[in-house]
């Protein structure tokens, strides 16, 4: 096992709230149970998991079953199929950063079902392991002796895009485990490129360890099923070929029996992950999964995992604890909830592969949007989780934008919008390669590219990253400095609200642009440049205010009065130091915001009612207090507690209704973690 480095003091978990029994009791929109990169994303949409079957974040269903016989009589844990069967009387819900916890009690037992996926932030090697543990736990509660028996199914349809593929299942028995698997028999790999897609290559995988009494087979949902429910062993297939399945449901079929001595705890877990081959293409070339630099093959990577399986265990609850409490101190326990609900899904809407050269890269999915692939003003928002967790997971995904600015292929001097469209990165699809100018994001993007390389260079007191690009970012500036603080009729990242002129959020970016470029100047030991640039963006920050302002607020536009909108951007002048503007400023944004935000949240702008959940926890970061900050918040997280919207949690929504006005799944919702860059800076 990689060494895991840990920056933390003791751990008492009684403090600030975060005992196991004293955890909000927040409801997530969808709730997180196998979640990886943008195809391997399994959710149960419901408050109690066997009111839905779980699904992929396309809302596809991807089906994991299980039932529990506990003394001859069967019920339901997990899944809605068969609903003739008596669901498990569910106690708890407990979402966690790495980890999601269910509890049920029935007839004398506890039953705790918990979901393990050891994505630990600090440690990108762990974040590529496409690895999920499950774990049942049972223990009695009544005094009296138990017989437990375990059924669990994964479906075929995890490794499918629509259902109608033909598939092959596999079983086999070596080095002390149970290998189940199920894929596609065309293997088309990287064959599909757009957004409403599954990955229909690769292998997903359902692994045993015989130690623990696992019996497996592969079956059919309606051959497995009720063979449960009679209590009939399944005959043990090793291949199972369905040329049309589309009125079938193959599945991976594992169960066992526990004993259960009176007052003692009995557990049993297997692993789930996926193996897709080929995770993106890069210019062509397809790349290798970054746990690969681990493990030769998946088989290795399932054994590492086993071995490892119980210090991940305690480094999850470590770190989980850590993140929490951290968020809890910084913002409160309303905060703290969307941290822990928002912590898979940022990760989880990203690939981390072995680049050309042997490099980490990252690439996002713009997920429930058009699909694009490292787009700059989507990483943008999520960087304050990489920021605060693991700079490194950040510099992977603005690499790629730096090297593809310097080729050939782009002419412009500002910033591209993204890479391709997930999971081929091969040049921007947005705009059509720079050429339709009039979807554009200039100034948005190179804004968002210098800002986040100021605060990487700045957290790592170093300007070494930088360094590495500064041909660019130095291009990068001067455009800000010749167009960023009046900008043209252009879009910026909330395009779905159209052009705007004269915008003054998007001045702000830039204004912050131009003094995070003076800072890096600083760091390089270029003091002339610095001081020009400080002079400069001190400059605009004092036009800035007399452009925008309009009484107890500032415009949507220089020359739209009796307008308003969030100004996220300001953020940076308090997390880098730059110290533009007084903080006056700020605070009277705030004081405004709280007059005028409604049930659900801060609207985005005077426009609409709909929100971006990301831009308000920026917006609310402004506050000079914590009863600000708070009074922001709580409302965001009414929204994800009431929201009759079951989908992975969304980020651009209605804020008098609670209604999802688009987007879900996405990683923009890692813009929740920039209240804890607050303590990093």
């Amino acid at each position: 096992m990689k060494t895991i480095f840990w920056i933390s003091f003791p751990i008492i978990f009684s403090l600030f709230g975060f005992a196991s029994d004293s955890i909000p009791r927040w409801r997530a929109p969808a709730v997180p149970l196998v979640t990886h990169d943008p195809y391997y994303s399994i959710w149960s949409p419901a408050d109690q998991l066997t009111d839905a079957e779980t699904m992929h974040w396309t809302l596809r269903d991807h089906p994991l079953r299980s039932l529990v016989r506990i003394d001859g009589e069967v019920y339901r844990l997990m899944g809605s199929l068969p609903a003739h069967v008596p669901a498990a009387k569910q106690s708890k819900c407990e979402v966690l950063p790495t980890r999601t916890q269910y509890s049920f009690e029935q007839d004398g037992v506890k039953v705790q079902l918990k979901f393990t996926s050891p994505m630990i932030a600090t440690e990108p090697h762990l974040v590529a392991r496409p690895i999920t543990y499950l774990t049942w736990s049972f223990e009695s509660v009544d005094g009296n002796p138990h017989e437990v028996e375990i059924y669990f199914s994964s479906s075929y349809l995890i490794a499918v895009d629509l259902g109608r593929e033909k598939v092959k299942l596999e079983k086999a028995h070596k080095d002390g485990f149970d290998w189940l698997r199920v894929g596609t028999t065309a293997q088309e790999v990287l064959g599909k490129v757009g957004d409403d897609v599954r990955m229909d290559w690769g292998y997903s995988y359902v692994v045993v360890p015989a130690a623990e009494g696992w019996i497996t087979s592969l079956s059919r949902t309606e051959e497995s099923i009720p063979a449960f429910l009679s209590d009939k062993a399944l005959e043990s297939e090793f291949e199972i070929v369905e040329s049309n399945p589309k009125n079938t449901r193959p599945e991976l079929v594992a169960s066992c029996t526990v004993d259960l001595v009176s007052g003692e705890v009995r557990e049993r877990s297997l692993m789930l992950g996926y193996d897709d081959l080929y995770s993106v293409e890069y210019y062509e070339e397809p790349l290798l999964p970054y746990w690969r630099k681990e493990a030769d093959s998946i088989q290795d990577l399932f054994k590492i995992a086993w071995k490892e399986k119980a210090d991940l265990f305690d480094c999850c609850e470590q770190h989980d604890t850590e993140v929490l409490r951290a968020a809890e101190e910084m913002g409160g326990a309303a905060y703290a909830f969307l941290c822990a609900i928002s912590y898979r899904q940022c990760l989880a809407a990203h690939k981390i592969v072995i680049g050309p050269d042997g490099e980490m890269l990252s690439f996002s999915k713009e997920n429930a949007s058009n699909g694009c692939m490292g787009t700059v003003d989507v990483f943008y928002p999520a960087a304050p989780f990489f920021l605060y967790l693991q700079p490194d997971l950040i510099k992977a995904q603005m690499d790629p934008i730096f090297e593809y600015a310097s080729s050939d292929a782009w002419q412009w001097p500002f910033a591209p919008h993204d890479l391709g469209r997930y999971p081929k990165a091969n040049g921007q699809v947005y705009a059509d390669n720079g050429r339709n100018l009039d979807r554009q994001m200039p100034v948005e993007e190179c804004g968002n590219m210098l800002i986040l390389a100021t605060a990487i260079c700045l957290i790592e007191k170093s300007p070494e990253y930088a360094n590495r690009h500064w041909e660019m970012i130095t291009l990068w500036a001067d455009y800000l400095l010749e167009k960023g603080f009046d900008p043209e009729n252009q879009l910026c990242t909330d395009d779905f609200a159209g052009h705007l002129a004269h915008n003054a959020n998007l001045s702000l970016k830039a204004i912050m642009a131009v003094a995070g470029y003076g800072k890096l100047c600083a760091l390089r030991g270029d003091e002339q440049k610095a001081e020009e640039c400080r002079i400069s963006a001190k400059q605009m920050a004092n036009d800035w205010m007399k452009a925008a302002d309009d009484g107890d607020h500032y415009r949507l536009a220089f020359d739209k009065p009796g307008t308003w909108s969030q100004k996220y951007n300001l953020v940076w002048d308090k997390l880098l130091g730059l110290n533009l503007f007084p903080k006056e400023v700020a605070q009277k944004e705030v004081d405004y915001y709280l007059k005028i935000q409604n049930e659900y949240g801060l609207p985005l702008d005077s426009r609409l009612t709909y929100t971006k959940l990301d831009w308000i926890i920026w917006s609310a970061t402004l506050a000079n207090n914590r009863e600000d900050f708070e009074a922001l918040i709580d409302p965001v997280v009414r929204f994800a507690d009431e929201s009759p919207v079951r989908w992975p949690l969304s980020d651009w929504y209605w804020t008098h209704s609670a209604g999802v006005r688009g987007f879900r799944a996405r990683s923009v919702v890692g813009g929740i973690y920039i209240k804890l860059l607050e303590e990093k800076f």
